[in-house]
């Protein structure tokens, strides 16, 4: 690494990069307020996305957008993956490397799927460091990599599930070998320096057998208030009548008329009215379901809107996961794939939601039972919640990407 030490007042020149939805994108953004909040200089590679929060951020575009990346029904995956996903990821990973050919960082942090980052680190001569959103790296034997299995599948077999993320990085093979001959990298590339786990220590506490190089940091979400709230949304907070979340993110699969019907008429037989998330459509709830107890938006502001909820359905993504918890309210998880039905498990485990809902099997009578169960977990979401409000993992993690970045520049 470089040679010259770098002292601990220094400000760093820190490049991040993500791929993915919204979901591996907005905690990205977050640490980077947090390391520009700390004095240092930020760049982030990123999709393309009209919404997003990026001002006063040096933002870099990928070539691509989240859509890219969206999940198509399972009979077509392989389709997609080839006519869409593989081209996008192509591209991203050749424009995270100009993003930073010419930027001169003194460190890199970026998400598993920037395959690139480890090539340009070494061209730079700087550390690069990891990001999990969700346990897939790191081995443990306490549990398998989220998204192979939500259960334990015993010591062994745990540990050796996280070789599967290497697996699929093994697909784009020729796009790392592209950007070591465009930067003329011909040594072996080091294992990163750090894995900076972007998950809460209350949701998640740290395995016995992580190695020293995990650190766990917290979620990265802002601390201070969310988007603003319109003028509809706020009235019907603020009505006097009890109201359930339900949200879906990205997710699309399955038909997205049936489940937003189950879950306004399981509602209704709660007492209770609902604010729907259609997302990019996972939900899609039939005009004759409509009516003053239920309110339709496109997306809400997690921070301002879930507080005042009395519950969540949403799909289990890290991010939502979160900041229901942090919300300090029960969930009811109907994951769809990917490390959905690991978090869903670990919030029925930890006492915060009711037993996981099939996506293709909801019915009114179903989700009335799962909101009712998931009301005896009130208790100790709120008690969660107490423990989260503590939590900064953005700061923290910008003050150990500081500290590592320091010791290895000392050393050298």
């Amino acid at each position: 690494m470089k040679s010259a030490p770098i002292q601990s007042t220094r400000p760093l020149r820190l490049l991040l990069g993500t791929l993915g939805s919204r979901g591996d994108v907005e905690p990205f953004l977050h640490l980077a307020h947090a390391a520009q909040a700390a004095g240092h200089s930020v760049r982030v590679a990123i999709p393309d996305q009209n919404d997003l929060a990026t001002d006063g951020l040096d933002i870099v575009s990928l070539g691509v957008r989240f859509t890219d990346f969206a999940q198509g029904r399972s009979s077509s995956a392989m389709h997609e993956f080839r006519k869409r996903i593989r081209p996008a990821m192509s591209r991203a990973l050749a424009a995270f490397v100009e993003a930073g050919t010419d930027w001169d960082p003194g460190v890199i942090v970026a998400h598993p799927k920037i395959l690139t980052a480890p090539v340009l680190a070494e061209h730079h001569d700087v550390p690069h460091m990891v990001a999990e959103l969700t346990p897939t790296l790191t081995p443990t034997a306490e549990f398998p990599a989220a998204g192979i299995a939500s259960k334990s599948l015993g010591a062994v077999i745990n540990r050796v599930s996280y070789g599967a993320v290497g697996m699929a990085g093994s697909m784009f093979a020729s796009d790392v070998r592209a950007a070591r001959r465009r930067l003329g990298v011909q040594q072996r590339l080091p294992a990163p320096t750090a894995s900076l786990v972007a998950i809460s220590p209350t949701l998640l506490p740290r395995p016995a057998d992580w190695p020293t190089t995990a650190h766990i940091t917290g979620d990265w979400h802002h601390t201070t208030g969310g988007s603003p709230v319109d003028a509809d949304l706020q009235a019907f907070i603020e009505a006097d009548a009890p109201f359930i979340y339900a949200g879906f993110g990205s997710m699309t699969d399955g038909d997205p008329r049936i489940r937003a019907e189950a879950i306004i008429d399981g509602a209704r037989r709660t007492g209770l009215r609902v604010l729907m998330a259609t997302g990019w459509g996972g939900l899609q709830p039939p005009t004759r379901c409509l009516g003053t107890d239920v309110l339709v938006t496109e997306s809400v502001s997690h921070q301002e809107v879930l507080p005042h909820a009395v519950a969540a359905i949403h799909h289990g993504g890290a991010g939502t996961t979160h900041a229901v918890a942090r919300a300090g309210i029960p969930s009811i998880v109907v994951p769809f794939l990917a490390d959905q039905p690991f978090w869903a498990v670990q919030l029925e485990r930890l006492g915060l939601a009711s037993p996981p809902l099939h996506r293709n099997r909801l019915t009114r009578d179903r989700v009335r039972a799962a909101i009712a169960a998931s009301m005896k977990c009130a208790p100790r979401a709120r008690q969660v919640a107490q423990h989260m409000s503590k939590e900064d993992g953005a700061k923290q993690a910008v003050s150990l990407i500081a500290k590592l970045t320091t010791a290895i520049g000392t050393e050298n």
